[in-house]
């Protein structure tokens, strides 16, 4: 049997932007996706601690070292600008793999969403 678990957080991020008008996904700085272990493409969910939305999307790798969290698409009325939010990554694992599995755990600056 293969179970749901926690891979990737990012806790406590301030989004940085929305694009109604981009064809969807979350922008994300790359520096962020390395130290996640998230890849460019997968499915991420965001939860947004001003307003209780939850959304599932996917990841786009933007600009290196810049903070960048864009919402982009239908996500972006969701979401504005300076709200502050977590990005969660799940995988499927064996059972007796997921007892000892530890997930990645993000605390970035809140403010700048660089890594301290």
């Amino acid at each position: 049997m293969q179970i749901e678990i926690l891979k990737s957080k990012i806790h406590r991020v301030t989004v940085t932007g929305a694009n109604l008008n981009y064809i969807g996904s979350i922008t994300l700085d790359s520096t962020l996706i390395e130290a996640a272990k998230l890849v460019p493409g997968e499915k991420v969910q965001i939860v947004n601690i001003n307003n209780g939305e939850r959304l599932e999307t996917y990841v786009i790798e933007g600009e290196k070292n810049t903070g960048e969290i864009t919402l982009n698409g239908p996500a972006a009325r969701k979401v504005q600008k300076g709200d502050v939010i977590i990005i969660i990554s799940y995988c499927l694992v064996p059972i007796e793999k997921a007892k000892e599995y530890t997930p990645t755990i993000l605390f970035p600056n809140e403010k700048t969403n660089l890594l301290q």
